[in-house]
């Protein structure tokens, strides 16, 4: 049961599945092609049709569509607000399709965004607004008085440009007892007035009849006109004239040569003489038709004398007649078809042209509506279409004779600012003819493309010291898009010109892409750096590309050579300067000290060399080039001061060149204990200042050292004194105790510093004399038996010939003794 209900139901949802196809299809034949009628002759406003309504536009969408016509002639014109479709100007169909049975105008519509055409035809129905009218204003006939009644005599019909029923005639003739009128329908299905002679004439009686002949059309209301008709009775004349054919036919091209025959109509008349000799002659023809042709009047021959054209009319319909000599005639009509030539190129036209377009349009997108066309029929009016040119735009047929110019493949901007193609539009005559157009798409820029840099890493080189400001390197990018798209700037993207929080080192210009330096560069801080240049176009959404830029900082001789050793003290002559002592034993390239400098530069700038400019005795030292190291030039003699003072200059290599100096102090003595008088008499950068007042110098220096002797003798004779008269060890064994100085360790002077002499000293300096109360020193300890130390005098403290020198191991204790101590104690070993 359910299969023969699906059944039944097969043949209704077949049905309804062919009428929504129906549907579909009308609908879209309905889209692409609408079609109007309105009548003639109406005045200029008047409402054709809601044009927008009927394409699915509504009111908000037309602003953006922007509804236009195409037609050449604008006989109509299109409400920009409304969409409607109005009557430009007033439309006169018979003007406009002269005899035509149907008469429309074709045009097309365009809507954008996107676009569109369609197809609109308006029909002009034809209004009854020409009344008939005859090519004479009077009809004149001959009729024989020996004419037997029911004779028939051919009437020149009438011409209404009107169509269809409004051109259809009807004749009548103003009562008269002796004619009546007949009505004959030709070949052409119109009818052709007949008078009809009803009874016999009498010339003797009545020589002349004047009859009115009137022609009413078949409108409504119906329109009227008249002719008279003018019958003169005459003598006998019994035959009238007879074509060969009532209808003659011929057919010729168009283009036919001026004067060229086209066909001959050929009337008999049985009489003789005067009544037997035909005449032809035009009858009720158009003046169009008489400015083509003409008739010879005695051969009958119709000629051309205009040229043909079948684009304005295929075929030629009129009435000759022949008449003879005693006014009988007869009628004919002539056929003309005019056979169709090659003789029009196909014309193309721009319906629409979207220029410019785009560069990222898609493919398929209409960029141009062509509309062809040729003028020409069948074979010769058939026009094929290629385009040639560039292969980015293609062609597609549409309904109607009408082409879109569509994208085939991707636009570049940047490869072809523009696209030209040339449509050639060729027929199929023989030979064949064509034309061309040239269309010019112009291609919009869009931002495709980022800036490229000419280099993806570039160096600069700066040196340093540069002025704020100054131009570091100048980074150039390109973008191939134009406008704002292709318009480049320059921003710092980055990089190791600057830490957080601190300004950076160089700073860009937007538009040239210059670099320039934010402070002066220096060299031994920074020798290197990289930044990061981005260059941004100015599209939307904007595109970018990065380049690395490192600056390397080029070194200028900007730093003098700095003397680490002997110290800033030295070269400055202070009391509190390192000293060298060099052994009087001492043989020539005996290594005395070595200047050590740096230079902060780099490059020739820090090479450094040493020169000697200043000594006591400039022959004893030497400095090395190169090491810097000082040497005797010569073995040391007596004759040499015991101190010397030994100047050299440090100079690096750079343009201009840049120094620095360095003092040494250095002691001629065999010891240490024999330099010591020299040291803590020395004053503060006398000796230096001149040669002269070396001598002057020294004289004070040995009587102040012979005060100091007695001073220290005398104060070591009371503190022995002092001592042997307490009670407990002599103060002597408690210098020797052991334990004293190795609890409290060595104590060694700030200012001193140990030369660079092959052996060295171990020095002990008590700590300076403070005002400190006998009861706070501790009790001594308890000291073991010892064996007896001989107690040195003054002489031998003095470094006298019974004092031995110090051995480099020896221990010496110089420095200030306490208030209750004697001045100096040296132990020997």
């Amino acid at each position: 049961m359910a299969v023969r209900r699906r059944q039944r139901r097969g043949p209704g949802g077949g049905r309804a599945l062919l009428a929504a196809v129906l549907l579909c299809v009308w609908w879209r034949a309905a889209a692409e092609r609408l079609r109007y009628a309105i009548p003639e002759e109406l005045g200029r406003g008047s409402l054709v049709g809601p044009l927008a309504r009927d394409l699915g536009l509504s009111a908000d969408e037309l602003p953006a569509r922007k509804l236009r016509l195409s037609e050449e002639k604008q006989y109509f014109m299109v409400n920009e607000e409304n969409g409607n479709l109005y009557v430009n100007e007033r439309l006169d169909r018979e003007e406009m399709c002269g005899e035509s049975a149907s008469c429309s105008v074709s045009f097309e519509v365009l809507v954008q965004n996107p676009l569109n055409i369609f197809h609109i035809e308006v029909s002009i129905v034809d209004v009854n607004d020409n009344s008939p009218d005859f090519n004479k204003a009077a009809l004149d006939l001959e009729i024989d008085e020996w004419t037997p009644p029911g004779a028939r005599f051919l009437l020149e019909t009438a011409r209404d440009p009107d169509a269809g029923s409004n051109s259809l005639l009807t004749y009548q003739l103003i009562s008269n007892p002796s004619f009546s009128l007949a009505l004959k329908e030709n070949p052409g299905g119109r009818n052709q007035p007949e008078l009809v002679l009803e009874r016999a004439l009498d010339r003797e009686k009545q020589s002349s009849f004047e009859l009115e002949l009137m022609a009413v059309d078949g409108g409504d209301p119906a329109r009227s006109g008249t002719v008279k008709v003018r019958i003169n009775v005459t003598d006998a004349n019994d035959n009238p004239p007879v074509f060969s054919k009532s209808l003659y036919e011929a057919r010729v091209s168009e283009n036919l040569p001026v004067e060229s025959v086209v066909l001959q109509v050929r009337a008999t008349d049985a009489d003789s003489g005067s009544n037997g000799r035909v005449s032809y002659s035009f009858r009720s023809v158009p003046h169009s038709v008489r400015a083509l042709f003409t008739i010879d009047s005695e051969s009958g021959e119709v000629r051309t004398v205009g040229l043909l054209d079948f684009e304005e009319s295929n075929k030629y319909v009129f009435g000759l007649e022949a008449r003879d000599g005693g006014g009988l005639t007869d009628h004919c009509e002539v056929q003309i078809d005019i056979t169709d030539e090659n003789d029009n190129a196909p014309e193309i036209t721009i319906l629409s042209l979207s220029s410019p377009v785009p560069e990222d349009a898609p493919v398929g997108t209409v960029v141009a509506l062509l509309k062809v066309r040729d003028r020409d029929s069948g074979e010769n009016g058939q026009v094929s279409c290629e385009p040639s040119g560039t292969a980015a735009l293609s062609l597609v047929a549409s309904s109607g004779g009408s082409y879109k110019v569509v994208t085939a493949s991707a636009l570049d901007r940047e490869q072809a600012s523009e696209q030209r193609v040339t449509v050639v539009a060729r027929d199929r005559g023989r030979p064949s003819l064509w034309s061309s157009r040239e269309l010019v798409l112009e291609v919009s820029d869009v931002n495709d493309n980022a800036p490229v840099f000419e280099e993806a890493a570039y160096s600069a080189y700066v040196a340093e010291n540069n002025a704020a400001g100054a131009l570091v390197l100048r980074v150039q990018a390109r973008d191939a898009d134009a406008g704002a798209n292709g318009r480049v700037s320059y921003w710092l993207a980055g990089g190791s010109a600057g830490a957080a929080g601190a300004a950076p080192l160089v700073s860009v210009e937007a538009r040239s892409g210059a670099l320039y330096a934010q402070r002066s560069f220096d060299y031994e801080q920074c020798r290197e750096f990289a930044v990061a240049v981005r260059a941004q176009d100015g599209g939307a959404p904007a595109r970018s590309s990065t380049a690395t830029v490192r600056v390397f900082v080029l070194d200028r001789n900007d730093n003098a050579p700095r003397v680490l050793w002997p110290a800033a003290a030295a070269a400055a002559g202070e009391a509190s300067s390192p000293f060298e002592v060099v052994p009087r034993s001492a043989e020539a390239g005996y290594l005395v000290a070595k200047v050590v400098a740096v230079d902060a530069d780099a490059g020739r700038n820090a090479w450094l060399s040493y020169e000697l400019v200043q000594a006591s005795e400039p022959a004893l030292f030497r400095v090395g080039l190169h090491s810097g190291e000082v040497r005797t030039a010569r073995a040391v003699s007596e004759r040499d001061a015991a101190k010397q003072r030994v100047v050299a200059v440090v100079k690096d290599h750079g343009q201009p060149a840049l120094s620095a100096t360095a003092t040494l102090h250095v002691v001629l003595a065999e010891s240490l204990q024999e330099a010591l008088p020299e040291l803590s008499e020395r004053p503060a950068g006398a000796e230096a200042e001149a040669a002269a007042a070396a001598a002057e110098l020294q004289f004070y220096l040995v009587l102040a050292l012979a005060l100091l002797s007695a001073l220290l003798v005398l104060s070591v004779a009371l503190a022995v004194v002092a001592r042997l008269r307490r009670a407990g060890p002599p103060a002597v064994l408690r210098c020797l105790g052991a334990q004293r100085f190795s609890l409290a360790g060595a104590a060694f002077p700030a200012d001193f510093c140990e030369g660079t002499l092959p052996y060295s000293y171990n020095l002990c300096v008590p700590p300076p004399a403070r005002a400190v109360p006998e009861a706070a020193w501790p009790p001594p300890p308890p000291a073991p038996p010892v064996p007896s130390v001989p107690v040195l005098s003054a002489e031998e403290l003095l470094g006298g010939d019974s004092c031995e020198k110090p051995s480099p191991s020896s221990n010496v204790v110089v420095g200030e003794p306490p208030a209750d101590a004697g001045a100096l104690q040296v132990c020997k070993a």
